[in-house]
């Protein structure tokens, strides 16, 4: 009999906060480190939480893109994913506060694959159904264009 995997599941962790700036997350094996940069007060040791969320997008995009590609039947062969992100910085610097903090991010998916423009489309198509991060983003008002190119 095959085990059925929990739909939901809930994530925990107990963060510590050595400095203003810096807070160290153990998630699973990892002690992920999130910082602010030396002029901002911090140690650099890694990104800072908004860089944090922009870099939890691109890999969710690349994640969920390949399994979408994998379902398919779609080989994406290269990939790069490069990210245009507007960025209020008004409600980080308490100058007011903002309701939609990043209010456009293009994604652009560049695949270097002999797929055509069209499974590319698709996979896209998949992938922004899926993507939890995007989601996320898209559900806080963000203007979010994720674009599939075949790199020629």
């Amino acid at each position: 009999m095959a085990l059925k995997m929990k739909s939901v599941v809930t994530y925990r962790t107990t963060a510590q906060c050595p400095t203003h700036a810096r807070t160290e997350i153990p998630i699973r094996d990892l002690n992920v480190v999130i910082d602010e940069p030396v002029e901002r007060g911090g140690t650099n040791l890694g990104p800072a939480p908004t860089e944090a969320a922009l870099a939890a997008l691109i890999a969710c995009t690349n994640v969920i893109g390949h399994k979408n590609a994998h379902r398919l039947g779609v080989d994406l062969g290269k990939v790069t994913i490069d990210a245009n992100c507007k960025f209020d910085r008004r409600g980080v610097l308490m100058e007011e506060e903002i309701d939609v903090p990043f209010p456009e991010i293009t994604l652009t998916v560049l695949c270097e694959t002999q797929a055509s423009q069209e499974d590319l489309a698709r996979v896209g198509e998949e992938t922004a159904s899926y993507c939890a991060i995007a989601k996320l983003f898209n559900a806080a008002g963000t203007d979010l264009t994720v674009n599939w190119v075949k790199a020629n």
